[in-house]
């Protein structure tokens, strides 16, 4: 019975985030097809878990809004097979959908307590991801360059380490501190000049959200 009330509510969730501007279909399949109830540890709130609001998952932490998974997963543009790296694995459900998406996955968690949690949890679901536990602001510079970067905690600065690890062409989504206590979610794209031999950085600014921080390594 469950079973169906979880089917259902997905249905409606993805309903919603259509009436919110969510219009890729990939997206919106894969926030349709899993199950984030699961993603939740407190099991008194996975029947409101497909509600557009977020959760914690402990270690000061909270699985984001669904609007927000999906609005930065759309920005993002995935295409099958692109390398992603992701600052913030946290419950795993962002991770999900870019493996859903068809992302090859590598994703970096600095609180070990979520990092010892989430990566049996996501091996259990059957995704094949590379999960790591350290520092987000230093990226993980042995597999780079990566298609797409995305950071899912509030960051006061944009990485340097993560501009480097960057693909010529690719994305980094960085919700990015503002001066009015919220984030201002940017896109910056990568782009080199042949002729002066230098990188530019194209960004693009979209809605304003709220995240958690993002904290360095001495943090750890």
């Amino acid at each position: 019975m469950l079973d169906f009330i979880y089917h259902r509510r997905r249905r409606e969730l993805v309903e919603l985030l259509e009436q919110k501007g969510i219009t890729d279909e990939k997206v919106l399949e894969a926030i349709g097809k899993i199950p984030r109830h699961q993603f939740i540890p407190d099991t008194a709130l996975h029947i409101h878990a497909y509600e557009n609001k977020a959760f914690p998952i402990g270690a000061d932490q909270t699985i984001s809004h669904p609007y927000t998974v999906a609005f930065q997963s759309q920005k993002l543009e995935i295409k099958k097979g692109d390398k992603v790296l992701e600052i913030g694995t946290g419950s795993g459900y962002q991770a999900a959908v870019l493996a859903e998406l068809g992302a090859k996955v590598y994703s970096i968690e600095r609180q070990k307590k979520l990092y010892d949690r989430t990566a049996p949890f996501l091996r259990k679901l059957g995704y094949k991801m590379h999960l790591y536990y350290g520092d987000g602001f230093l990226g993980k510079p042995v597999f780079a360059p990566y298609d797409k970067i995305i950071i899912t905690a509030a960051a006061p600065e944009i990485p340097k380490a993560l501009l480097e690890q960057l693909k010529i062409g690719g994305y980094l989504i960085i919700p990015l501190n503002n001066d009015k206590g919220s984030q201002d979610m940017l896109r910056i794209i990568k782009h080199y000049d042949e002729e002066t031999k230098k990188y530019s950085y194209e960004k693009q600014q979209f809605e304003t959200f709220s995240f958690v921080p993002m904290l360095k390594g001495e943090h750890l």
